[in-house]
């Protein structure tokens, strides 16, 4: 029924339990998993035209060491995250991007056609919501396909 799964993921501690859920799911015939990182532009906003600037690959050193880092630890935790999956048997697909972590997830669903999404109730944000993290929230409100939502 959920041979493809999307897997937001921010490397929360939450996020990471998310996959735990996921590696279950093999029993219940899922082959493919698409691990997506959103690097937050909220994170870069600081720097006017960082964000374009990097999807066009004309950042100054500021820009490019700042993204570079963000980069550099991201794909060593979704590197993990991959190693894991594909120990279980999956097929795993990566995907990094940089824009507004909900918009992003939903682009990649409809993109890469799965079945669900798996995600974690509340993410790295210093934002506490009453019930969900705002990206899960806005993920769950939106998306076209069923979604897992793992809590804390």
């Amino acid at each position: 029924m959920f041979t493809r799964i999307l897997y937001p993921t921010d490397f929360s501690d939450v996020s990471k339990k998310a996959l735990e859920y996921i590696k279950r799911l093999k029993e219940a015939g899922t082959r493919d998993v698409v691990i997506v990182h959103i690097i937050d532009e909220r994170q870069i906003v600081r720097f006017p035209g960082m964000k374009i600037a990097w999807e066009r690959g004309r950042c100054n050193n500021l820009e490019t060491e700042l993204l570079g880092r963000l980069e550099k630890e991201a794909k060593k935790e979704l590197r993990l995250a991959e190693s894991k999956l594909k120990r279980v048997g999956f097929n795993v697909k990566v995907i990094t991007r940089i824009g507004n972590p909900f918009r992003e997830i939903l682009r990649v669903e409809d993109e890469e056609d799965v079945s669900a999404i798996v995600i974690g109730s509340h993410g790295k944000s210093n934002i506490k919501e009453m019930l969900l993290g705002s990206v899960s929230e806005n993920v769950i409100r939106q998306c076209k396909k069923p979604v897992l939502v793992v809590k804390r």
